[in-house]
């Protein structure tokens, strides 16, 4: 008999987790890290496939509200904790899960689903598209400074006090700092309650050979307003000592602690080198530093969206020019997203309703989603040809909602989930 797919019961969890774990490999989850995820599992939204009494798959889904270009947190099934065993590959496991869950997140009025892919492969053919990335720096502090401006006033650095922190004690006055950042931001999540627990945890990256998680604070007139948690891990040779900072993350509310912050990160004694594995690919850091070349950057995908509701979701956001025109959106696992839809839109808000009106592009729902966050050129992905999954119909349309769908700043999803 074929596995059968069903809702994850409390009791059932170990066995679960335990099958996921095995589906990633590498070492068990550290009993602190298994506990959290534990306990923001929701059970109603995971799913576990059964073959007799052995769980050979799993899919899970958060209930998380996502910024969009404009401000607004709208709704989103953050899709997590997907495997499928070795052992049952090639048998359209992966296929179900995806569709009982897509129509679950429709069921419950969510117009986005969203995720972090372990292969991005995997998930374009269910309509989720690449819309975020991030960039990871290595740089060489020996050779490469900060050039911050002393500044004063209500913003500047000269007014900014740095001092350590424990990371749990000062976890309610960062997590305010964060949560000022979500809005002005798409692809942040507004971090449910229990979730600012996890940016405390032994990061990807970090423990080893290095320090605990470390934490400095960034204050002005006695008020939290940025952060960096990190790890130092020390090295030595016979030349001396060549240690490296690992960032785990780093918020401001202002142009001045960010920079102090950022400042302090590169002149820690005895460190040669500051990495950063997951930062905003526009991030300011990059026009402070006096020489960029030695700062080796890399780029890799981020968070991938899917419209579950492509009315809803493209009436949830603003657009950066006024925009008004006809999509024929094609989706072949949602069909009920297929069809033309009229929007109309500006920095004020939109309106995205079904039309019979000729069409003026033509989208595929994968290559919307990647656009969608403001992050992806539709142009770009029309000039990929076949590959994008975008054309234009009438000319000069497309490049006019490519305008419209741009954002400032990038899209960026600081931490998995």
């Amino acid at each position: 008999m074929a596995p059968q797919l069903r809702t994850l019961e409390a009791r059932e969890w170990d066995t679960w987790y335990r099958t996921l774990e095995r589906a990633f490999g590498g070492p068990p989850t550290p009993p602190e890290t298994r506990e959290l995820w534990q306990s923001l599992t929701e059970h109603d939204r995971s799913i576990g496939a059964w073959d007799g009494d052995e769980c050979v798959g799993t899919a899970g889904a958060f209930s998380l509200r996502l910024s969009v270009p404009g401000g607004a947190l709208v709704d989103t099934a953050g899709v997590t904790m997907v495997s499928v065993s070795a052992t049952h590959r090639r048998r359209g496991l992966m296929t179900a899960m995806m569709r009982r869950q897509l129509d679950d997140i429709r069921e419950r009025g969510e117009p986005l689903a969203a995720l972090v892919a372990s292969e991005p492969d995997i998930y374009g053919r269910f309509g989720y598209g690449m819309a975020t990335q991030q960039l990871t720096t290595t740089i060489d502090t020996t050779r490469v400074r900060m050039e911050v401006p002393a500044g004063e006033g209500a913003d500047g650095v000269s007014e900014v006090r740095l001092r350590y922190a424990d990371p749990v004690s000062a976890l309610t006055a960062c997590e305010a700092v964060y949560a000022d950042q979500v809005a002005g931001r798409p692809g942040m999540p507004a971090r449910p309650p229990g979730w600012e627990r996890l940016s405390v945890l032994t990061p990807q990256g970090g423990g080893g050979d290095g320090s605990p998680l470390q934490c400095v604070v960034a204050e002005r007139d006695g008020a939290t307003v940025g952060y960096a948690r990190f790890h130092n891990t020390p090295q030595w040779n016979l030349s001396g000592a060549h240690g490296a900072i690992v960032l785990r993350d780093l918020e401001a509310r202002d142009p001045g602690a960010y920079a102090a912050l950022w400042r302090f990160l590169f002149e820690i004694d005895l460190t040669s080198t500051l990495v950063a594995q997951n930062r905003p690919v526009d991030d300011a850091w990059q026009h402070l530093v006096s020489d960029v070349r030695r700062c080796e950057r890399q780029l890799r995908d981020g968070l991938f969206v899917r419209l579950v509701d492509v009315g809803a979701a493209l009436a949830a956001r603003t657009y950066r020019a006024p925009v008004e025109l006809v999509f024929e959106v094609t989706d072949p696992f949602c069909p009920w997203n297929e069809g033309r839809w009229r929007l109309a839109g500006d920095t004020g808000g939109a309106s995205c309703t079904r039309t019979r009106a000729a069409a003026d592009v033509t989208l595929h729902v994968r290559a919307l989603a990647s656009a969608y966050l403001g992050g992806v050129s539709l142009t770009a992905l029309a000039r990929a040809g076949r590959a994008g999954r975008a054309d234009e119909l009438s000319r000069g349309t497309l490049a006019r909602a490519s305008l419209a769908f741009g954002n400032e700043p990038a899209p960026w999803l600081p931490h998995s989930f």
